[in-house]
């Protein structure tokens, strides 16, 4: 029989009242875990009142705030699927997702107030809810006063899906991540045993929450335990300082990606800075340098890299605590309710420290795709999820994340893996920034190429680049270019958009 799925909120409501919920810092509201209950109740009978019923589709684009996370737990407690929006999207990007996922409601604040009239006129959204995420008198804040709030969740299970993800859709049109209540609830009790987080967690939410790493390694995990959520509108290196060293607000745990601990690190009053109340410092989605890692252990601050991915619910691997520095490098070994393999390209399970595709199995990992059979097809295998990523798992069961297949390249009939070279770059100081890729060649088919941001007061040539790295890996891996560049094309979650690289540099190159 199919197991339900229960209230979070509602629970916390009554077992913990009085308990500060959620703090907004840009608005600077604060509300208890009753005063959220009631919210969540008023967010989901206003949706009622808009038709939406168990199933349907509703849509939020908007900065990080209270309401979102609202709105989420609103969306659950009548069994509607919440589908996150990017908000870094063009208006047709936009429209894909709310066509191919069926959006019948979209509710979106004020910094993207300009894009509801071409999404009115190319997509079946019914409804459009507006807020300012700051309470002040909108649609929002009207809608949620005239509801008769909903009290009680309608009866689901673990299997029922609750939100949809879309991935970013480099290698073609965004696939819909579906994500379940069980994924929901086996991913954050992941994140608050490998991380160490407990009932008096105070989480920073200053990373985008509609990227699954943002959500469910700072939010979701926090209203799990039943403890406090404090939202950054963006990530503002100067305001996160300032968050983390504020003793009233209390910051325990934080998520981030690596660009964002290492701009805070270059900040002028960083070491007044109290990082003594830090328990639970995450980090991943791209390469994570052994430097940065090693500067904040100095500082008191234990970042714990980990592995996931929106199809495993951002739960796959994390490095513990206790393994920090020593084995810095390593994305750790795998959670409780992820199971992770090594595979060949037989299919079968790799040898200890022997390269493979990464596999996942678990109750934190995707049924599939949404509409997409063909792409459920390639993904599964026997029940395996193939993550397309490159890694090895040593004797102990500690994983190691080589690259993504798509970024690897192929030089003179070896296989070469970014991540490799770009980990042996940032040991460099005058590299600020950097990502490395393959480019046309006519003698090896491709060579590497170094795309780098230089650090204040340096200076860079590729030879600098081939003294560091020529005694450490073969020469087919050495780099043969080098790209000056201003800034590294990121998405929202700050992954280095490499696709945009391979477009711009070649032709810049003249290859």
């Amino acid at each position: 029989m199919p197991i339900a799925t229960t209230d979070w909120i509602r629970h916390h409501a009554r077992s913990k009242a009085d308990h500060p919920a959620l703090i907004d810092l840009s608005s600077q509201r604060r509300y208890s875990y009753s005063q959220m209950h009631e919210r969540v109740g008023r967010a989901a009978g206003m949706l009622q009142d808009k038709g939406v019923k168990r199933g349907d589709r509703v849509a939020f684009l908007m900065l990080n705030s209270s309401d979102l996370l609202e709105i989420i737990f609103g969306c659950w407690r009548i069994g509607a699927i919440c589908v996150a929006l990017n908000f870094r999207l063009t208006p047709s990007e936009l429209t894909f997702i709310l066509n191919n996922s069926g959006t019948d409601v979209l509710i979106y604040d004020s910094a993207f107030a300009a894009i509801k009239e071409p999404l009115q006129k190319s997509t079946e959204v019914k409804h459009y809810i507006h807020s300012d995420c700051m309470g002040d008198d909108t649609e929002y804040e009207q809608g949620l006063a005239a509801a008769t709030p909903v009290m009680e969740m309608i009866d689901q299970t673990l299997d029922d899906t609750c939100m949809l993800m879309y991935s970013s859709g480099t290698t073609g049109t965004p696939k819909g991540v579906i994500i379940t209540h069980g994924m929901m609830y086996f991913s954050p009790a992941s994140a608050c045993r490998g991380g160490g987080m407990d009932t008096e967690n105070v989480a920073l939410a200053n990373m985008p929450l509609f990227h699954i790493g943002a959500l469910n390694a700072s939010a979701i995990p926090s209203l799990w335990l039943g403890a406090t959520v404090v939202t950054m509108r963006l990530f503002d290196p100067k305001a996160t300082l300032d968050a983390i060293n504020d003793p009233e607000l209390g910051i325990t745990s934080l998520f981030m990606v690596p660009a964002a601990y290492n701009v805070m690190r270059t900040l002028p009053g960083v070491d007044e800075v109290d990082f003594s109340r830090i328990q639970s410092a995450i980090t991943g989605a791209e390469t994570v340098p052994t430097e940065l890692v090693k500067w904040w252990h100095a500082k008191g601050v234990i970042i714990q890299e980990g592995y996931g991915m929106t199809e495993t619910t951002a739960a796959g691997c994390l490095l513990p605590k206790e393994d920090v520095p020593a084995k810095v490098g390593s994305a750790g070994k795998s959670y409780i309710h992820s199971e992770i393999r090594i595979v060949d390209e037989a299919g079968q399970t790799c040898a200890p420290n022997v390269q493979g595709e990464i596999w996942f199995r678990g109750a934190c990992i995707t049924p599939g795709y949404w509409k997409r059979p063909e792409a459920n097809e390639e993904a599964f295998v026997d029940g395996w999820f193939r993550s397309g990523d490159i890694g090895r798992m040593d004797a102990d069961g500690y994983i190691y994340i080589d690259d993504r297949m798509k970024d690897m390249y192929i030089s003179g009939g070896e296989n070469v893996y970014p991540a490799e070279i770009e980990n042996l770059l940032y040991q460099m100081p005058q590299i600020a920034e950097c990502a490395v890729i393959g480019v046309a060649n006519e003698k090896w088919g491709e060579t590497g190429c170094v795309v780098a941001v230089i650090a204040k007061d340096c200076e860079l040539c590729l030879d600098d680049i081939l003294d560091h790295v020529g005694d450490k890996v073969a020469k087919f891996k050495q780099p043969q270019h080098l790209h000056i560049v201003e800034a590294l094309p990121r998405n929202a979650t700050g992954k280095v958009l490499k696709f945009e690289l391979r477009k711009s540099v070649p032709t810049e190159l003249g290859l």
